[in-house]
């Protein structure tokens, strides 16, 4: 049969030899696909130790394929409350292999690093054994390792522990965290990191605030934000989490990223991103030995820590800049589109197409010059980008509508496209070909827009204008002094209410005051559709903005000076009673909290808006206290 088969094969064109470089390449494929599954690897990764009723991160790491059907384990004594997905890297290679005189490319995603992150939260105390999580990688199934976790007692129990180590403090080692130590300054510490020293104008600066520690966190709220004076800011979407290990200075740490963003320096010069101050809560133990053994009793400690400073030296852009600079800076590709068949009285859309990196989102429209002959619009700009890989990149669409109004042949002329590529420190420009147009008959007529731009002379109106030949002197009608008077009634009311205006707006903390509450009511209902859509992480910056902001207008505190302890202050002299003030900051600390640390967060939304509108009336009905002159 295998025989009668070869024959057959033989006869249609195939030989022997032909097979076998086939199966050859089969098999090359298959050992390809083999190979790349084989370099895939899974494994989890969880703290030694935990707080019974605390949230805790088990973090699975998926390297070299693409996975799916994610399964975690489930734990005795543990449960799963939160499960999500983040990519951490992806780097690919490529083979080319020659069949037959064709190239085969084979792509290898060895390098693609994704991260599946599991929170956990301890039911009770002793060893929790986390069986092997599974996943479906390029169609196999796919084991982790397992892993054991030990949660501690909330309240002091015999515990068998080792001696208590004389060394520093270590993040998975609660023995190492007394409460008779001090938070050393090197223990916790808030850093500001740039990725470039230097940069010129426009180009990007890659900002990233974190957190470094030794201890663990149960709160951190942001008292005072970094300033970002002189730059643009395009933050980086991103869920903070204290996940990862890092050493610095030879120390280990427990590291979360707080905030990341891209900066787009505006001026040239020393540019310094001014530090930040957090109130922050970590977790010590007191430590109780007897008989050989060691209890442990967690208890926070309230600490101020502030970041430190950076600054960027920021270059000028080079001198003389090209005409056709727009303030592009990054690397850029230009393309062009224009419909084939036109019509006359028909919308056109002559498209300019930017692609690349920089800062591509504050590009300016191209100028276009367009013939006479038609009737062109202002342009449109639609960007579509993504922050990410150190700057923002993607594409923005400038759209130049216009109304051919003749029949015939034109042309759109050539145009220019300049960026400074800040890689080769050059201007760089892309020459944009010039266009032919040919314009058919359409229907319709000339546009009102084209008339009004292009007709300078009006037609004279024509026919019976029923001229009259009788006169009669106005000067004798009653109504021609009412025509005087009425005026001058009305200019004498408008300018005694203009000076009444003047009075009041120079006043400025009345005029604050005064509308306080209906920019804070106004800045409410967008909180509203926050609450209604669930987006927990708008809702509470949302809604942190308005109450900053109606506290500000309120008590007219300028925002470089707006602070918990000036809010407390300025309330106590308005008149405010001692209970609605501990409302305002109880108010402010939720969103706070919420907002920099929502995984620790359980407000209710709905309950938090409701506290925030009902604060806002309670003082809003407030009477200022009247001050007397010493």
């Amino acid at each position: 049969m295998y025989f009668g088969k070869m024959k057959r094969l033989k006869q249609t064109g195939y030989s022997t030899h032909r097979l076998a470089r086939l199966l050859l390449a089969a098999a090359l494929v298959v050992a390809g696909s083999a190979v790349a599954w084989a370099e895939a690897s899974f494994r989890g990764t969880a703290p030694s130790l935990v707080e019974q009723g605390e949230s805790f991160h088990v973090i699975y790491t998926l390297v070299g394929g693409e996975g799916s059907d994610f399964t975690p384990p489930h734990v005795d004594g543990a449960k799963c409350v939160y499960t999500h997905m983040q990519t951490a890297g992806y780097t690919s290679s490529s083979s080319v292999v020659i069949i037959n005189g064709k190239k085969v490319k084979s792509e290898n995603v060895s390098g693609k690093t994704v991260e599946y992150v599991c929170t956990y939260k301890a039911s009770r105390q002793g060893r929790l054994s986390f069986p092997p999580a599974t996943i479906k990688v390029d169609g196999r199934s796919m084991k982790s390792n397992s892993l054991t976790v030990t949660v501690m007692s909330t309240s002091p129990q015999s515990q068998a522990y080792p001696p208590l180590p004389s060394g520093g403090p270590q993040y998975d080692d609660a023995f190492t965290q007394s409460a008779d130590r001090d938070v050393k300054p090197g223990d916790l510490m808030v850093r500001i990191e740039l990725n470039k020293p230097r940069v010129y104008e426009q180009q990007a600066v890659v900002c990233t605030i974190k957190l470094y520690t030794k201890y663990q966190v149960s709160k951190f709220v942001p008292t005072l934000q970094p300033s970002f004076d002189g730059f643009l800011i395009e933050e980086i979407p991103m869920q903070p989490v204290l996940n990862r290990d890092e050493v610095l200075n030879g120390q280990k740490y427990k590291v979360a990223v707080l905030k990341q963003c891209i900066l787009y320096p505006q001026q040239s010069g020393a540019l310094t991103i001014k530090s930040g101050n957090y109130d922050v809560n970590v977790v010590q133990y007191e430590i109780y030995r007897a008989l050989g053994q060691a209890i442990g009793r967690p208890v926070e400690r309230e600490l101020q820590v502030s970041s430190n400073s950076q600054t960027v030296n920021v270059l000028p852009l080079p001198e003389p800049k090209p005409e056709s600079f727009t303030g592009a800076v990054g690397n850029f590709k230009v393309r062009t589109t224009l419909p084939d068949n036109l019509k006359t009285y028909q919308a056109a859309t002559y498209s300019y197409i930017i692609e690349g990196s920089g800062n591509i989102k504050y590009i300016k429209a191209p100028q276009v010059t367009m013939p006479d002959q038609f009737d062109v619009y202002d342009p449109t700009l639609k960007a579509t980008v993504n922050p990410g890989g150190g700057d923002m990149s993607g594409t923005v669409k400038v759209d130049y509508t216009f109304i051919p109004q003749y029949v015939g042949t034109f042309e759109i002329p050539a145009s220019k496209f300049t960026f400074f590529n800040p890689e080769t420190g050059q201007y760089e420009t892309i020459n944009i070909a010039a266009r032919k147009v040919n314009v058919a008959k359409g229907k319709g007529e000339p546009s009102n827009h084209y008339r009004l731009k292009h007709m300078d002379v009006r037609p004279i109106k024509g026919g019976d204008l029923d001229l009259s030949h009788t006169h009669r002197y106005l000067v004798k009608e009653w109504y021609y002094w009412y025509c005087y008077l009425i005026p001058i009634v009305l200019l004498v009311a408008l300018l005694l209410f203009y000076r009444k205006r003047l009075r009041e707006r120079a006043d400025e903390s009345r005029m604050r005051t005064k509308r306080a509450s209906k920019v804070a009511m106004r800045r409410l209902k967008v909180v509203r559709q926050h609450l209604r859509s669930g987006n927990s992480n708008a809702f509470y910056a949302e809604l942190l903005k308005a109450m900053w902001g109606y506290m500000s207008d309120k008590l007219t505190i300028p925002v470089s000076e707006l602070s918990k302890d000036n809010i407390q202050a300025e309330l106590e002299a308005y008149g405010v009673d001692e209970q609605l003030r501990a409302q305002a900051i109880d108010l402010l600390d939720k969103c706070e909290f919420a907002q920099y640390a929502p995984e620790l967060a359980d407000h209710d939304m709905a309950a938090v808006f409701d506290q925030a509108s009902a604060l806002i009336d309670n003082l809003e009905n407030v009477k200022r206290k009247k001050t007397t002159d010493s």
